[in-house]
């Protein structure tokens, strides 16, 4: 459900970008928030494998 929300915010700054002349700092951005996104998945996923092996052991 939040790829919905980030795919409409997206296309809202594109175009908001696109009339303002800024597509350079949306390409950046974009760069940007999808790294954080892929670090936020990563940490979580080393958090459930810390929980797992903590209920196990």
């Amino acid at each position: 459900m939040n790829y919905l929300f980030f795919t409409i915010y997206a296309i809202l700054l594109a175009v908001l970008a696109f009339f303002t002349g800024e597509i350079v700092t949306f390409i950046m951005l974009g760069i940007i928030l999808i790294a954080l996104q892929n670090i936020h998945a990563t940490l979580k996923n080393i958090l459930k494998v810390l929980k797992e092996n903590k209920t196990t052991s």
